[in-house]
């Protein structure tokens, strides 16, 4: 694991030793913290005073991961670098204080895509208690299937959902405890479901269309699991840290942050009318804030200067009050890296076994460094 660290004051990078954490996570400091101030539905504003903040894709942390795609160890892996996860029980938090982000796409590509979203939202519930934070960010593929597109959907991410649909039926369709139990339940079911695998053959069209049926009632808008997407923003602002999946620019903040994140709540939780639009600013086109690649490509990729890009970074940062922005989307192939004057972090590593299989990496901001 490459370990990496930026003095906030300077522009270079070295590298430094990772901080070894205490069994029992970084609850040491909990009276010593003001508590986190959260604002909006879903989160828009979050103020963390005193926390560090550790992305992956004497100090307590605020923890960042990239885009995971359905692979629930590496997933697991990233959470334990992070000091969050504990490796001998891996659905227990230890991170005590320490506020989590994960960037998106967490659907598609790998074939424990629920199993991963139950996780969080278990850890999240016991972070709560210990005075931590989970937040997790919408990104492109969460957008595409509450949309119907599950062109990147795996055979056994179909499966996974006829899984956890007779699972919830055995739960007495009391969703709460199926979704937060799934991430258990499911390492029960996985072997069986690589088992079947040879069922998703050409004469097989009818077990298919149930996997498909049952992806379409879970995630279409209104549908459950939907509903759980719903709770999360495509924007975050912590302190002066800004979070998004593919990149925020100038004529999003125009728009309004806390706006794009309601509109795309309420189309998720199937609350607008049918026939209105989908929520383009923030979900679709290739300048939204979960497609753009402007941030996380290399600039002669994409037709702009450097010295553009910059400026367009700075643009944003001004207007929302913030220093920092960190997205994911791009898998960087040299690992998490810093661009624009150290303004933005871009932290996909393509860790997933559906991506690049890349070791995972995890990002911790502090008052003086920042930890990959």
């Amino acid at each position: 694991m490459a370990i990496k660290a930026m003095a906030l004051l300077s522009i270079g990078c070295l590298s430094v030793p990772a901080q070894p954490q205490k069994e029992g996570g970084l609850s040491g400091r909990r009276d010593s913290l003001k508590p986190i101030v959260v604002q909006g539905c879903p989160p828009t504003f979050v103020s963390a005073p005193g926390r560090r903040i550790v992305a992956g894709h004497g100090s307590i942390d605020v923890s960042l991961v990239g885009d995971l795609h359905g692979d629930i160890a590496q997933a697991r892996s990233a959470l334990e670098m992070a000091g969050v996860l504990d490796p001998a029980d891996n659905n227990l938090w230890i991170g005590g204080e320490t506020v989590l982000v994960q960037l998106g796409d967490v659907l598609d590509r790998g074939e424990d895509e629920i199993a991963i979203l139950s996780l969080l939202r278990s850890l999240s519930i016991q972070a709560k208690q210990e005075g931590g934070a989970i937040f997790q960010i919408n990104g492109n593929h969460e957008s595409m299937n509450v949309e119907g597109d599950f062109r990147y959907v795996t055979p056994e991410g179909f499966d996974e959902c006829m899984d956890f649909l007779e699972y919830l039926d055995g739960c007495d369709s009391k969703w709460e405890n199926a979704f937060i139990g799934w991430a258990k339940a499911s390492e029960i079911g996985k072997e069986k479901r690589r088992k079947s695998r040879s069922h998703w053959s050409a004469f097989d069209l009818m077990k298919r269309q149930k996997a498909v049926s049952a992806r379409s009632f879970l995630l279409k808008p209104g549908g459950p699991l939907a509903c759980e997407l719903a709770r999360h923003p495509v924007v975050l602002q912590i302190d002066d840290w800004v979070f998004c999946h593919g990149g925020l620019l100038p004529h999003h903040v125009v728009y309004g942050i806390e706006r794009m994140n309601k509109e795309v709540s309420r189309w998720m939780s199937g609350i607008v009318h049918e026939d209105s639009e989908i929520p383009f600013v923030a979900t679709r086109g290739y300048d939204s804030v979960v497609w753009n690649r402007l941030y996380s490509s290399d600039s002669e990729q994409i037709g702009y200067s450097s010295q553009q890009i910059s400026v367009i970074v700075q643009e944003t940062l001004h207007a929302i009050g913030a220093k920092t922005i960190v997205v994911g989307h791009t898998p960087q192939l040299s690992g998490a890296n810093c661009k624009y004057n150290d303004s933005v972090w871009r932290i996909d590593v393509g860790m997933s076994s559906g991506v690049l299989n890349k070791a995972p990496e995890v990002m911790r901001k502090c008052l003086c460094q920042i930890i990959l």
